[in-house]
């Protein structure tokens, strides 16, 4: 046989696609958006890169801060390093989830199993693992307004509906239930409860948190309660866990070392399934079979969290007065309330506070770009009020995790900027 009567032969090539075409992001992405680390830090970036110092005042990062892990955290990776070189189990180590077990008994969660608890690559990785187990096309979600914006983004990405129920600023930014009440539909499957709250810094109380459990309990909804700020409180503020109220709501409880801890980097997590378990069978079902698909979460990180829960909690000693965070939160908070037409709730939880700008004195109507005209003129880095989904454009997060001095001078900048600040 010849070449030219193979068979093969008569196979005509492909044309060539045009080297015009444009490969485009998947539409469920069109909505997802991550202010925090979105198109201002990009430039914020590139004036780094360009020599200038930037001062980054948009991420809750401790470690650039000068905060550090303790040091018996750290030796417990290192300790067990060698032992971590396999696949675990998919769920995480027995001895961490079991020191998770321990610290629910502490805080009052009640019957809460070694197989109840998820450990995960930070909380942000067991969000969005919840939301995709739960949710079908349509699927309705209440997210605070303001929010912590991963929350609106994993809904979006699961295929959901986030539905914004209003925090009022008026009431110390708490939930405004008959808000909640009137967004409540068919279609609603849960209700996203962040406490501590990031980005305002309320710590809510129980009878608040009662509340919010009836009404998820009249209405069979799935409790997402976000908790990672629980050890980071101030003056009289006390955590309550939204899990240890109503056994009869199925709540994911969302923690980890991240903040309390001092160890973002580690990105150590965990979630913990408590309350109506019984009812929940193919929903923990299906956060069984994902977090067996991503095999197990890092291992020798997770040696961590024993060392963690049961060693000294060194994080009270900087949030009571005299402390570190305390005295910055401070710092901060009577700084920028010291600015003319900037005005601010005091922070009770967390490290961070959600100022609000008088847009009417400073002509203010798109908050990202004053956020970006801020980095520009001062190259100070903080994130717009809109980017936590908040409706109205004259808010921005800033976190104090800078040393007083530095954090009096940022406010001392961003006050002389205002001064001369009015959007055409």
């Amino acid at each position: 046989m010849q070449a030219s009567d193979h068979p093969i032969s008569d196979v005509q090539p492909l044309k060539r696609r045009s080297s015009r075409a444009r490969v485009e992001k998947a539409e469920k992405l069109r909505d997802v958006r991550y202010e925090i680390r979105g198109k201002v830090l990009q430039k914020a970036r590139r004036l780094e890169q360009e020599g200038h110092r930037v001062l980054k005042l948009n991420i809750g990062n401790t470690a650039p801060f000068g905060f550090e892990a303790p040091e018996s955290v750290l030796r417990a990776v290192i300790h067990e390093l060698p032992r971590s070189q396999g696949y675990e189990d998919a769920k995480g180590i027995f001895t961490a989830r079991n020191a998770v077990v321990h610290e629910c008994q502490r805080i009052g969660i009640p019957n809460v199993d070694v197989d109840d608890v998820y450990l995960g690559n930070g909380v942000s990785e067991l969000i969005v693992m919840a939301t995709q187990a739960l949710l079908n096309p349509g699927d309705e979600v209440l997210v605070p307004a303001p929010d912590y914006p991963l929350w609106t983004a994993s809904v979006l990405l699961a295929g959901g509906v986030p539905v914004h129920y209003r925090c009022d600023e008026e009431a110390d930014w708490c939930p405004d239930l008959q808000d909640i009440k009137a967004k409540t539909t068919s279609r609603t499957k849960a209700i996203v409860v962040i406490n501590p709250n990031n980005p305002t810094g309320a710590v809510y109380e129980y009878s608040l948190l009662s509340s919010l459990a009836s009404w998820a309990r009249q209405q069979n909804l799935v409790v997402f309660a976000d908790e990672i700020y629980s050890k980071v409180l101030y003056d009289d503020a006390k955590y309550v866990p939204m899990a240890s109220i109503d056994d009869d709501v199925l709540t994911l409880t969302f923690d980890g070392l991240s903040k309390a801890y001092h160890v973002p980097g580690f990105r150590v997590g965990w979630m913990v399934v408590s309350g109506a378990l019984v009812r929940a069978r193919n929903f923990i079902d299906g956060l069984d079979t994902l977090a067996s698909m991503r095999l197990c979460p890092n291992v020798p990180v997770q040696h961590a969290i024993p060392a963690a829960l049961g060693g000294y909690q060194a994080i009270f000693d900087e949030t009571c007065p005299g402390g570190i965070l305390y005295e910055q939160r401070n710092a901060a908070y009577e700084s920028l309330s010291s600015i003319p037409g900037i005005s601010c709730f005091k922070p009770k939880g967390s490290i961070f506070l959600f100022p609000r700008i008088d847009t009417n004195k400073y002509k203010i109507y798109d908050d990202e770009k004053f956020v970006y005209d801020l980095l520009m003129d001062k190259k100070i880095l903080v994130v717009q009020g809109t980017g936590f989904n908040y409706p109205t454009p004259d808010h921005f997060r800033i976190v104090f995790l800078s040393k007083r001095a530095e954090l009096f001078s940022a406010s001392e900048s961003i006050g002389a900027f205002l001064a001369t600040y009015s959007q055409k």
